[in-house]
């Protein structure tokens, strides 16, 4: 695996050089952070979150799970677990301005999650919800919502994002 990035690479030379690589990076502006693999309750979670997307999306949004960029604060590049998007994508787009990102939190990147992407996230204008959910516990589930600064609420009993027309109850993502 070759991961060698010079110091200080730009945007532009980052995506460039991620295309080429057999596994996903993200890139926090100065150097990129590969991504590790999960848990089966992280996979079991995006799983189920794409599931009752792909049953509550309306006409004219469309959801995708981990494997698009979004272009985050100048020269950062994020890849949320899901998204949803409104309108089409070119096929051969890999970076996308979602207006729903998911993020399941992993005991690694936890902090990242909680305390970086929310500000990155922010600055992204299409995203208008920012949704955090742990791994094992429904009751930390919290939406990050865009009014003239992140909202925060809990997700107490379902997902309810009238942003993208759907409310998701929160037993059917974490049924056991």
């Amino acid at each position: 695996m070759n991961v060698s990035v010079r110091p200080g690479v730009s945007l532009a030379d980052f995506l460039a050089w991620e295309r080429e690589q057999p596994q996903r990076f993200e890139f926090d502006g100065t150097q990129p952070i590969p991504m590790t693999g999960g848990t089966v309750a992280h996979a079991r979670l995006v799983r189920r979150i794409m599931e009752a997307m792909y049953r509550l999306l309306p006409a004219g949004y469309e959801a995708f799970g981990g494997d698009l960029k979004v272009l985050t604060a100048p020269n950062r590049i994020r890849y949320p677990d899901v998204l949803a998007l409104r309108g089409g994508a070119a096929p051969d787009a890999d970076t996308v301005a979602p207006v729903v990102v998911f993020e399941v939190l992993s005991p690694s990147t936890t902090l990242t999650d909680l305390r970086v992407k929310p500000e990155e996230y922010a600055a992204v204008a299409s995203i208008l919800a920012h949704v955090i959910l742990p791994q094992d516990d429904p009751a930390g589930a919290t939406v990050l919502r865009r009014s003239s600064n992140w909202r925060v609420e809990a997700a107490a009993g379902g997902l309810a994002l009238p942003e993208i027309g759907v409310t998701i109850p929160l037993p059917d993502l974490y049924a056991t």
